[in-house]
């Protein structure tokens, strides 16, 4: 298979979309698309989702073809996802995937924070981190402080109401009937990525620990804090354990702390993320929801062997 030849997947959060605009940006650059393809959706989401995948042929300069179809896709509300097709059709065997704003609608610290009457400090901190522009361990260890004293109790109550992404519950069991292993990596915690696990299946879980003592958070740090530099450790000590290469591991995030993992994936997909996140990653989700990884993944179908 040649890497010059690209798949374009379009993922549209409506049934029977128009994508008439990205035809016509391909044929104002010139693009041969070799076939056109409807993907397969999740029952529970066919209402929701117009999902195709187009095989390109003649595409040189990548960089400015994503640039070129970033803000159509903004116009229109649809993701628009350019993959070469080895990076598509890869054997993947091992997904990593962020926590919170990523399999979930919500930052879980914020969450206790809100509880405790302090939400909307340590959430502008937490907003900050994200987006890089602090030290995510320095921020991390001065939101947790401002946690101590809080009941333990929120713990469970905020775990058994945890808003899940959309498309999650459709994906993981998709991945896991591909034989991929899938791993929570959170700068979150402990209890919350638990939950995830007993309710979707996840093969395991690292994140960070709440130090609890009379009931109450203490509000100190339990090392190792799962960073961005601990993120891509757990993702080097995953493929070494599971005997995969590099491009075998699919990682999706969000925020800055996300960076470091992603670049250690041979699909590293930046999912409703912010804009430094965006800027950085190839692969980019920011309309459909997590489901659309599953369209990111080709079938041996859509390889079209060119004659020689």
């Amino acid at each position: 298979m040649s890497c010059s030849r690209y798949a374009l997947t379009l993922m549209a959060p409506t049934a029977d979309f128009d994508f008439a605009p990205v035809r016509s940006l391909l044929d104002q650059w010139g693009l041969t698309v070799d076939e056109e393809r409807h993907l397969p959706v999740p029952k529970a989401l066919q209402a929701q989702r117009d999902c195709r995948v187009l095989l390109l042929e003649g595409v040189e300069d990548v960089s400015r073809l994503r640039a070129a179809l970033e803000p159509i896709g903004d116009d229109l509300g649809a993701d628009l996802v350019l993959q070469r097709l080895d990076v598509r059709h890869a054997d993947y065997r091992l997904a990593v995937f962020d926590m919170d704003s990523t399999l979930i609608e919500c930052e879980v610290i914020d969450e206790l924070a809100a509880r405790h009457g302090v939400g909307d400090a340590v959430a502008a901190i937490t907003e900050r981190a994200m987006r890089g522009e602090l030290d995510f361990n320095g921020s991390f260890t001065e939101r947790l402080g401002m946690l101590r004293d809080l009941d333990a109790d929120v713990i469970a109550d905020i775990a058994d109401n945890l808003p899940v992404t959309e498309g999650v519950r459709q994906l993981i069991p998709t991945l896991r009937a591909r034989g991929i292993h899938t791993a929570i990596l959170s700068g979150g915690f402990v209890p919350f990525a638990q939950r995830l696990q007993a309710e979707l299946g996840f093969d395991e879980i690292h994140a960070n620990s709440l130090e609890i003592a009379g009931n109450a958070l203490t509000g100190r740090v339990v090392p190792p804090i799962v960073n961005g530099e601990r993120k891509a450790a757990l993702v080097d000590e995953l493929r070494e354990r599971l005997g995969l290469r590099p491009g075998q591991v699919i990682a999706v995030g969000d925020g800055a702390n996300d960076l470091p993992m992603l670049s250690r994936s041979g699909l590293g997909l930046a999912f409703r993320a912010k804009p430094l996140v965006r800027t950085k990653a190839d692969h980019n989700i920011r309309h459909v929801g997590l489901d659309g990884l599953a369209y990111l993944l080709g079938a041996p179908s859509e390889i079209v062997e060119r004659p020689t």
